[in-house]
């Protein structure tokens, strides 16, 4: 793939002739590609697995977008993000085996940023999005040429503490994919901003549902 970004890719375990779901995850601010695929492990037998860097140094690690303000992304830098995150997928679900109708996102943080602002750019290209502890910048529905969301099954997340992004950010992500026709399971956690066993466990069987397998 011609792409700017550093990712990881693993193939499904049991791979044969027919075309495989996949999950694509995008990490938070300060990280890297190599934090959150232990989060998708149990589907790594029937899934492709893309882990992808952020393009911006961010210490320790890296970040996919800079931020004017709390909730302010650099337009300049997120709207090329944001382009060149949409490429990355459709360029991957040509290159390899992978089914159209079972394409997921997953974000954390800057990461569930992105996700959610991928489910309206896309539309039907995107088959699911899980989003931990983020929101959706307004800009996007106002200012984006969006497409349909009404098919979308997405899972928001947020903890009652988070000291990073409000909680009720969530919830108002929640009541916009809501207001888009778009099915949201959203659950809330005594936590800041992390992921809890719970919000993992919660993750999981969504997954599961969504892919239509068991988790060990």
């Amino acid at each position: 793939m011609n792409t700017p970004f550093t990712f990881t890719h693993t193939k499904p375990t049991t791979m044969g002739e027919q075309k495989y779901p996949a999950i694509f995850l995008l990490h938070g601010m300060g990280s890297d590609e190599r934090d959150l695929p232990p989060l998708v492990q149990d589907f790594k037998e029937q899934c492709h697995i893309f882990s992808l860097r952020g393009p911006v140094t961010q210490k320790p690690g890296y970040a996919f977008f800079t931020i004017q303000d709390i909730g302010q992304p650099d337009r300049d830098v997120f709207d090329v993000v944001l382009t060149a995150l949409k490429r990355f997928i459709l360029e991957a679900v040509e290159e390899y085996q992978i089914d159209p109708n079972q394409v997921y996102v997953l974000g954390f943080s800057q990461g569930a940023v992105l996700a959610q602002s991928l489910a309206f750019i896309m539309g039907s290209f995107l088959t699911g999005v899980v989003a931990l502890s983020g929101y959706t910048p307004k800009f996007v529905t106002t200012d984006y040429a969006i497409r349909s969301v009404e098919h979308l099954q997405i899972f928001i997340s947020h903890g009652d503490y988070d000291y990073v992004i409000p909680s009720q950010w969530g919830e108002e992500s929640k009541e916009l994919f809501e207001q888009f026709g778009a099915t949201v399971t959203f659950k809330q956690y005594a936590d800041g901003h992390g992921v809890t066993p719970d919000n993992l466990r919660d993750v999981q069987l969504f997954l599961a549902q969504q892919l239509q397998t068991t988790i060990h």
